[in-house]
């Protein structure tokens, strides 16, 4: 028998309970500073009033106008450690207890704020609310938990601010927050013991030393060409640099020498190259080779 996978699990059949499928409620769209409110609340915490006053002017909508409650003075204060003494501050244990805001919300919000209802009608569509427990038991399904139908939406509507000193706080708020840079310059209180530049290092300095202290002497001219045919044996071409560092030799002296054993080949693939002439070889070129073979 083959496991079920993930898929076939989300789309398995399960039990909805609708027996709040009648009941009729409202599809609000609310502003973000609210919803972060709200997310934080325990279940069944009074966020606001809604008011809904008829119009005087007929054939017009009622006027609906919702006030919102400031749900943090509303948690209960839990205090991070008691207090050594009873003469300790309040203010000290109102900074403990503060929590943290994250960036760009507004530290300080109003008691209450007042907003705007727009209600539109849902017309043709058929939309519903649904709800899922989710399970406490970690090791169980986290597809096991409890499908709910809360109603039918009836009325959908937008909640936007009323434009008073309380909103423009809040938003006085959050710019201000989101201006505040995350590294700030910060005074410091007593003497930073500071080191003055230097040009170059000390390891580099010691290099240099040696390098000015070893001053390459030029050797006998037959030592200098035993050496040279040995590096060729081994290879075909090389340069002046690595000639340089197999010989010990001065730059000058050491061009003296392969000027009359070597030839400096100016073009590709060799370019730049010093390779020994035909007449102090001991094998063939690939020229050479070649027009053998076609012979």
């Amino acid at each position: 028998m083959s496991v079920q996978s993930d898929l076939e699990k989300a789309h398995a059949p399960r039990d909805v309970d609708v027996s709040a499928a009648g009941r009729g409620v409202w599809l609000v769209k609310v502003p973000k500073y609210l919803s972060d409110q709200w997310k934080s609340c325990p279940p069944g915490t009074d966020v606001g009033n809604l008011k809904i006053s008829k119009s005087k002017e007929p054939n017009k909508k009622p006027d609906i106008v919702f006030t919102t409650f400031n749900v943090a003075q509303k948690k209960p204060v839990t205090a991070a450690a008691p207090l050594a003494s009873s003469s300790a501050s309040l203010s000290s244990v109102a900074a403990a207890a503060q929590p943290l805001v994250p960036l760009g919300q507004p530290k300080k919000l109003p008691t209450s704020q007042n907003h705007k209802f727009l209600v539109t009608n849902v017309g043709n569509q058929k939309l519903v609310v649904m709800s899922e427990a989710k399970s406490d038991n970690s090791g169980s399904d986290p597809l096991a938990g409890k499908i709910c139908v809360e109603g039918r939406v009836m009325q959908r509507a937008e909640c936007h601010p009323i434009v008073d000193s309380n909103y423009r706080q809040i938003k006085r708020e959050q710019v201000s927050a989101h201006n505040t840079p995350q590294r700030q310059m910060k005074l410091l209180p007593g003497f930073v013991q500071t080191y003055k530049p230097v040009k170059e290092p000390v390891g580099s300095m010691k290099d240099m030393k040696a390098k000015k202290a070893e001053k390459r002497s030029r050797a006998e001219k037959d030592k200098v060409l035993d050496i040279l045919y040995n590096a060729f044996e081994k290879h075909q071409f090389y340069n002046i640099k690595d000639l340089m560092g197999i010989t010990k030799q001065p730059a000058p002296y050491l061009k003296e020498i392969l000027k009359e054993i070597c030839n400096y080949n100016m073009a590709a693939p060799h370019k730049y190259m010093w390779e020994l002439k035909p007449e102090f070889r001991h094998y063939k070129s690939q020229e050479e080779s070649g027009a053998s073979g076609t012979t």
